[in-house]
């Protein structure tokens, strides 16, 4: 049994690395692991605070420059999101057999736990997981970051906005659009939406910081999250 987790950069490190919730985490997935020798876990790193600053400060330094270069922003992000799967990859290593995965279509798996971080630029690590899924046979990812559900708009900016427990991917993609933006801050990334209706995987997003939530995600029980893509799966698990 294999599931992925894509576990967001502003949960690893919001500004600086969240030790407690690392130490908490780490826990929690050798628990589950240790409950069954066929549970397997793929762990998607994001980038978090220190991607932002220093996309930002590229963005700054380059606003009135006509060079700027989008590709050149993700990659900064994607350095990021590496930065932080090492440290997974280090607090795992006893269960980690690969080194961090960069490219998703270009690795094995012989451990209990398999980390990845950014691979190229035009998507986020949302994408990673998705082609991670679907290489290694997941039918779901569970997307955890610092909101505990995906909202019909921004809730920080428009006070109307309500929480979904259950959503098509076709809907789902209405709210997120089809274009990324390096940088872009949205429940899941829209290149990765569009893969994953075409292999009609189930995506999970809750927050990441409840561990015991996380826990009943992976245990196929009742959790606080939403659910995008297989309604049935939503109506038996919310």
């Amino acid at each position: 049994m294999i599931k992925v987790l894509s576990v967001g950069g502003s949960i690893i490190a919001p500004e600086n690395p969240d030790s407690e919730f690392l130490k908490q985490f780490s826990l929690l997935v050798r628990a589950w692991l240790n409950e069954d020798s066929t549970r397997k876990l793929i762990l998607v790193a994001g980038g978090g605070g220190p991607a932002r600053a220093y996309q930002n400060a590229y963005k700054k330094v380059m606003e009135n420059i006509s060079s700027f270069s989008a590709d050149e922003a993700d990659w900064i992000g994607i350095m990021a999101t590496r930065l932080n799967a090492e440290l997974l990859r280090a607090i795992f290593s006893d269960l980690c057999n690969e080194p961090v995965v960069y490219d998703p279509t270009q690795c094995d798996f012989t451990g209990r736990v398999l980390v990845a971080a950014g691979w190229k630029p035009g998507f986020s690590t949302d994408t990673d997981a998705v082609y991670l899924a679907e290489k290694f046979g997941a039918k779901v990812v569970v997307n955890l970051s610092n909101i505990e559900k995906v909202y019909t708009d921004d809730p920080k900016k428009n006070p109307e906005a309500k929480p979904i427990d259950s959503i098509s991917w076709t809907d789902f993609r209405k709210i997120v659009g089809d274009e990324w933006q390096p940088g872009k801050n949205c429940p899941f990334d829209p290149i990765a939406s569009k893969k994953a209706q075409a292999a009609g995987l189930t995506v999970i997003c809750a927050g990441g910081k409840n561990i015991e939530n996380i826990r009943h995600i992976l245990d196929d029980k009742k959790f606080i999250g939403t659910v995008i893509g297989r309604l049935r799966f939503a109506l038996g698990s919310i």
